[in-house]
């Protein structure tokens, strides 16, 4: 009977997310389970193959790769102002743009140069500084795109994804969304299906205090559920890295 009542709120937990209704002493696994693989839940309505880009081929070539930190379908977000987040395989000096569309219009929103990195890995595009708010229910693409030949476009390396914002008003979830930022609540955002806010918050933790092996196996962890397995590997080398 003890065990069928752990496995009934380890259940429970996964669905609702509400990690308060199991106690430590009576369920020690289910919470090492929230604590430690965080779940991402996609939306209902899925829009396949909305990924530019994602997969890393190596080392070998001389151009860097970039990857878009997104879902293959439109993610979600509940913020106007939302960080988008990518990673860039080596360090370049191509210079660098980044693109928004609203789907519904020809023009892009915006489309300009945005600084090259100083180190690779993930890297970060903050709308607010750039004066750009999304607006509810609309689907935007955007792309990062490092050119070796500006003067011929289709040489360019491109990455990219989509996103939505989706009004508190209108996510009704069991679970609302969690506005902070930490460990806890990017396990909440991700299991109710707020891709963006949970990846912008695990990476602007780890922006903060880039030692902590937590909080990179737990961005690992999320990119390996959407396919993101080269960065996830590269995060978890990073982990090998600052240990010896």
């Amino acid at each position: 009977m003890r065990h069928v009542v752990i496995l009934g709120l380890s259940l429970l937990l996964t669905v609702s997310g509400m990690n308060t209704l199991i106690a430590a002493d009576k369920a020690p696994a289910a919470k090492a389970a929230q604590q430690d693989d965080p779940i991402y839940t996609p939306p209902k309505k899925l829009t396949p193959r909305a990924r530019v880009g994602g997969t890393l081929r190596g080392t070998e070539g001389n151009e860097p790769e970039l990857v878009a930190l997104v879902p293959d379908h439109v993610g979600l977000t509940v913020k106007q102002t939302p960080t988008l987040n990518w990673y860039l395989s080596k360090p370049t000096t191509y210079p660098l743009r980044f693109t928004l569309n609203d789907t519904q219009k020809i023009r892009p929103i915006y489309e300009g140069s945005i600084p090259t990195p100083t180190e690779v890995g993930v890297q970060s595009i903050d709308l607010k500084s750039l004066g750009l708010t999304l607006e509810p229910n609309i689907q935007y693409r955007w792309f990062v795109s490092a050119s070796p030949n500006p003067e011929s476009p289709s040489r360019d390396v491109v990455a990219g994804g989509m996103i939505e914002r989706c009004e508190f008003s209108e996510c009704l979830t069991i679970t609302p969304v969690n506005l902070t930022c930490d460990p806890e609540s990017v396990r909440t955002n991700a299991l109710i299906g707020f891709w963006y806010d949970a990846m912008g918050c695990v990476c602007s933790l780890i922006e903060k205090d880039p030692k902590d092996q937590s909080l990179r196996r737990l961005r690992a962890a999320l990119l390996r559920q959407v396919g993101l397995n080269g960065v996830a590997d590269w995060d978890l080398r990073s982990i090998q890295s600052s240990t010896k």
